[in-house]
């Protein structure tokens, strides 16, 4: 059945000259028929170099949103409608505004997971893999970093020359991993290398023998000489590594590493954009693409 889904979605987006985009968090059968996987700001900027005019985001919202910022003049379409990101929408453009007011002259840095709403208020964007190079080139030693606490965490501890503001808030999957879930996977697997993502907390990534974006952790893991390792990132990333990397063993750090919203697109839900029966075409004002887009230059310059 799955195979016989895939063949149709192949042969339907190559009648209609669609390009279809799927998060490195999407099951094995949905990167399958992906013409690009990967992080969420590498397959905008893809999608924005590729030819077709139609591009389905297997993702979450934001990811849409950050897909038509780049691609403004192309139909992007949200796989799933309701795959959204509670690190992206806990926090309004009403209350930046008024944290922008509590700490006036600070340079603000958006995380890429953030809204085009919020993207709108802000000065530069950053990727997890970016973020504290483009930190460290802001003149500005005054920053407030939104959303993530942890990641921009991680940026402080790297770069102390800086006055870098959290606020609370981040991604609630990586955050719910506790120093106690490390010590005992480490524990469990004493010859595994520990790769984290720097959403997680602190006191987890002090454990880690490698701290990076979901591709660096791919990547890392691909290019070391080690032959086991425990993955402190979405679930789905141990899974996909045992295909890449058969000779190896690779041990989610916790079962509770999984994301809903990400599991929520089907194979199904791709096939129904394809016909017209179902995804979110995002639609989004050509003023609202401007205001956000100046973030997202400012990074591409620093960056």
């Amino acid at each position: 059945m799955i195979k016989d889904i895939q063949e149709k979605i192949l042969r339907l987006k190559k009648e209609k000259n669609v390009t279809i985009l799927a998060h490195s968090y999407q099951a094995e059968e949905i990167q399958e028929i992906a013409d690009y996987t990967g992080d969420s700001f590498r397959l905008s900027q893809l999608a924005a170099e590729d030819k077709n005019d139609t591009l389905i985001m297997c993702g979450v919202h934001f990811m849409a949103e950050t897909c038509k910022i780049l691609s403004p003049d192309k139909k992007v379409i949200l796989s799933c409608p309701n795959a959204g990101c509670p690190m992206a929408e806990q926090i309004s453009a009403e209350e930046l505004v008024q944290l922008k007011q509590m700490y006036p002259g600070y340079t603000v840095v958006a995380y890429i997971n953030t809204t085009a709403a919020l993207k709108e208020h802000c000065d530069v964007c950053v990727t997890s893999s970016s973020a504290v190079e483009i930190c460290r080139k802001i003149e500005n030693k005054d920053i407030l970093f939104i959303p993530d606490c942890n990641l921009g965490a991680y940026v402080k501890e790297q770069l102390p020359e800086k006055n870098i503001k959290l606020i609370q808030g981040g991604c609630p999957v990586h955050a719910a991993v506790t120093e106690k879930m490390a010590v005992e996977a480490k524990a469990a697997h004493p010859e595994a290398l520990l790769l984290v993502h720097p959403e997680c907390q602190p006191s987890v990534c002090k454990y880690a023998d490698y701290i990076g974006s979901t591709s660096g952790i791919v990547n890392f893991a691909k290019k070391s000489e080690a032959k086991e390792f425990i993955i402190g990132t979405e679930i789905s990333i141990a899974e996909h590594l045992q295909y890449i990397c058969p000779d190896k063993k690779f041990y989610p750090l916790s079962k509770h590493l999984i994301c809903p919203n990400m599991k929520s697109t089907t194979l199904v839900d791709v096939y129904n954009c394809l016909t017209g029966d179902g995804g979110l075409v995002i639609e989004m004002p050509e003023e609202q693409i401007k205001r956000a887009s100046v973030c997202i230059d400012k990074m591409l310059e620093l960056g």
